[in-house]
């Protein structure tokens, strides 16, 4: 599979039936700036600002969140327990049908 399906409901509830490329290392945040959906991902998707935070609402299996994820949720606002950050949550076959909602912004 070269492109995957993603929807991202924005802070409105409207979805943005989006498609991302398997083979350019991409993450969701970089997908949702090319789509110029309001996401700001100041760190450059380091895992250090949480201004990509999304809300996992589909059943998609995602790997494990690493530390440095955690401990950026762990300092944000409006976190869930479905909480992920958008950089870290690479653009792979795997997650084809993903449906991810934009946190509100802090």
């Amino acid at each position: 599979m070269e492109e995957v399906k993603v929807t991202i409901i924005d802070r409105e509830g409207v979805e943005h039936a989006l498609v991302g490329p398997t083979d350019m290392s991409m993450n969701i945040m970089e997908l949702c700036k090319a789509y110029e959906l309001p996401v700001l991902g100041e760190c450059g998707g380091m895992a250090m600002c949480a201004t990509c935070q999304c809300y996992l609402e589909s059943e998609t299996n995602l790997p494990e969140q690493s530390d440095a994820e955690l401990d950026m949720l762990d300092q944000a606002f409006f976190v869930k327990n479905n909480s992920r950050l958008g950089c870290q949550i690479q653009i792979t076959d795997e997650i084809d049908g993903i449906v991810l909602r934009l946190a509100p912004e802090a």
